[in-house]
């Protein structure tokens, strides 16, 4: 086996303590326990998918090695991952290497960006993947192993090491796992994947760059008003979304999404106002990060003065919007990285 986690598995024996010193030794773990990835268990999980097991599916940044069926199965053993799992994890990998993504950035960026999963369509229901209470937060296998093992495949194929290549300066609590499917069933409006281009028969991943999380916790029963307060919420001066035209996230909560739809506000009429709602005035900003918004978006807005209104993304389009979570007045606002743009790629055995 030619990658060095591959040869490693006949260094070490089928012993939890030992490989797990093993792996803390030579950094190619999370800082997490992780399954001994045997030859064994490498060969249950390659049983997941009918593609080789030496097939590249991408080179990823920022070290540019080659992503192997044989090492996405790996780290997806060490993750803990289930065999079902694996083609998601290879529909993930060529997601974010799409060049749109922009991965290396996002894998050397000082910025807390972490990368979020969002699986659609029939195989999300039957992996089990996680779409309404406490989604994004932990208790369920696939989400948990699915973000997980993405992670470990970014760090010990693409080298993006804390410290090292991955330069966060903070870092966020998604690096460790941040993984979801969209709660079909309670959202009045279509699909994310169907959304995106894909039938709604697919199963697809859609990885983004994001930033974090915000709730928004609103008892409104008014469309008009829920649309004010995520605006809103949206805007924020120290913001790359406002300083290059990002592509900003909503999860909106089912019980948000029905009074929404009730008010007369489909997906596309919601990503509208909030594009208006949330423009912000440049002032607001730093006299230093105000000059990156001249550097950057000049071209785009014309001259940019204290009064200039920046909108959070060059079109209401790149306003992304998807359904998740359980009952309850809650929704998110995932503020993202701003050089990125979100990747989805369907699920194929």
């Amino acid at each position: 086996m030619s990658d060095p986690i591959a040869a490693a598995l006949f260094e070490a024996p089928d012993d939890l303590d030992a490989v797990n010193k093993l792996y803390r030794e030579r950094n190619w773990s999370d800082g997490l326990p992780i399954v001994p990835p045997t030859e064994e268990r490498v060969s249950r999980m390659l049983a997941g998918t009918a593609r080789k097991r030496d097939e590249v599916i991408a080179a990823l940044a920022p070290g540019f090695a080659a992503a192997t069926v044989e090492n996405i199965a790996i780290n997806s053993v060490m993750a803990g991952c289930e065999p079902a799992y694996l083609p998601v994890l290879i529909a993930a990998v060529e997601a974010v290497a799409d060049p749109a993504f922009n991965l290396q950035a996002i894998q050397a960026t000082t910025n807390p960006v972490a990368i979020w999963i969002i699986i659609n369509g029939p195989l999300a229901r039957e992996l089990e993947v996680n779409a309404t209470f406490n989604c994004i937060g932990e208790g369920v296998w696939a989400n948990a192993t699915i973000g997980r093992a993405l992670r470990l495949i970014l760090r010990n194929v693409g080298g993006a090491l804390p410290g090292e290549m991955d330069r966060a300066t903070q870092g966020q609590p998604g690096k460790y796992t941040f993984c979801c499917a969209e709660n079909e069933a309670d959202s009045p409006w279509e699909a994310l994947h169907v959304e995106r281009g894909f039938a709604k028969t697919a199963s697809t991943v859609t990885v983004v760059g994001a930033e974090g999380t915000m709730n928004m916790n609103s008892h409104s029963k008014d469309a008009a008003e829920l649309v004010h307060v995520f605006a809103q919420t949206m805007i924020h001066p120290p913001s790359n979304e406002y300083t290059h035209g990002g592509e900003p996230w909503l999860m909106i909560g089912p019980e948000h999404a029905e009074i929404l739809q009730r008010g007369g506000v489909n997906k596309a009429e919601l990503k509208r106002r909030l594009w208006e709602a949330s423009k912000m005035p440049a002032g607001l900003m730093s006299v230093k990060d105000r000059q990156r918004v001249i550097d950057s978006r000049t071209a785009e807005l014309g001259p940019i003065g204290l009064d200039t209104l920046l909108p959070i993304s060059t079109r209401p389009e790149e306003i992304c919007i998807m359904v998740a979570g359980g009952p309850g007045t809650h929704s998110v606002y995932v503020p993202c990285f701003g050089n990125s743009f979100a990747a989805t790629r369907e699920i194929k055995s």
